[in-house]
């Protein structure tokens, strides 16, 4: 049983994974700071698992890396299945947001397409600079609840049923409308 004060097994192997990549360009913590905009000990703790990374983290590592966040998750889970059972589809919070992430798709590098399941909770804001990957390509189809969707200078409100499709070259964000929180499907094709 793992207590408050033991970090996630998650958050542990995704800290390692993101110290492989930065060692693997041969970049120190101060050169990755100010390639990702992120202050030098924030990208220590979450290498160590001090503490669990945040989406809008992850996506701007994503970005220096050239992958999606789906890729990076899928590297630090089990090898790839052509099946994944819902009881294994892994899982990633950022409780900081109100931000839940369920990988759908089974796992695999060589793949460009991707399924996500994202819950929000009422009020949940996300805010991503740049995209991890320019040109991605998203398909987001609400199942539950509303979200308000700003790619560029131009804003979706989006209800039950409503899908979007957009490609993405720049900053974007995510607001939930929904007292109850929204619930939706993002497919991601990698360009």
């Amino acid at each position: 049983m793992r207590s408050d004060d033991d970090p996630d097994p998650v958050d542990t192997r995704l800290g390692a994974r993101l110290a492989e990549l930065r060692a693997g360009q041969g970049w120190s913590l101060g050169e990755l700071a100010e390639r990702s905009g992120v202050s030098r000990s924030t990208l220590s703790r979450a290498e160590r698992a001090e503490i669990s990374p945040t989406a809008s983290l992850l996506n701007r590592l994503c970005a220096v890396y050239g992958r999606t966040m789906s890729q990076l998750l899928s590297e630090v889970e089990a090898g790839p299945e052509p099946v994944v059972r819902t009881a294994d589809q892994p899982v990633w919070q950022d409780r900081a947001s109100g931000f839940t992430r369920r990988s759908v798709s089974p796992p695999h590098s060589g793949l460009r397409g991707e399924l996500v399941e994202g819950h929000l909770t009422a009020g949940a804001d996300l805010a991503y600079d740049r995209p991890p990957v320019a040109g991605l390509e998203q398909h987001i189809w609400i199942l539950e609840g509303a979200l308000d969707v700003t790619a560029g200078e131009t804003e979706h409100h989006l209800r039950a049923g409503d899908c979007l499709r957009m490609r993405v070259w720049g900053p974007t964000r995510f607001r939930c409308a929904a007292p109850g929180g929204v619930r939706y499907l993002l497919a991601v094709v990698r360009p």
